[in-house]
């Protein structure tokens, strides 16, 4: 039988990776605090502890993998005419607004996914935690388990 204090823990489990945007790491942090006074209490705290880091570890290699690959698009797309060896270039640096280059195209196509991706995560997170508070299993999708 799972109680409301269970209930509860891991509802805040889940709703602690919003202290990310307190503190550097708190989405990390928190959680993982949290779980670790309290996943000896319950399967039941440990199995949504164990989701909840496990997706914030997952969102962050996917956050890096994309930032990665944006970053270069958006660069080369921005100094796409920039002479490596000419160091008085930097006083002739324009942006051509009227035409850009496609990779910006690309990169800002990433870039929006990037936005999506916050979005759904901010969605999940919530979604998990009115499961966690309803006394349901839940697990996220795309979740890489690093942790067992």
């Amino acid at each position: 039988m799972i109680t409301s204090h269970q209930k509860n823990i891991a509802t805040f489990i889940h709703l602690s990776t919003f202290t990310r945007f307190i503190f550097p790491f708190g989405n990390f942090i928190a959680p993982i605090v949290l779980w670790s006074l309290n996943k000896e209490k319950s399967d039941y705290i440990d199995h949504h502890g164990k989701q909840a880091i496990n997706f914030q570890i997952s969102i962050l290699i996917y956050s890096l993998i994309i930032g990665c690959i944006t970053i270069p698009f958006f660069l080369f797309g921005l100094f796409n005419h920039l002479d490596v060896f000419d160091f008085n270039t930097f006083n002739n640096i324009t942006i051509n607004v009227t035409k850009p280059s496609p990779l910006l195209y690309i990169g800002g196509a990433l870039g929006g996914i990037a936005i999506v991706g916050f979005i759904l995560e901010l969605i999940l997170i919530l979604l998990a935690s009115l499961k966690a508070r309803d006394g349901e299993a839940y697990r996220y999708p795309l979740t890489i388990a690093f942790i067992k």
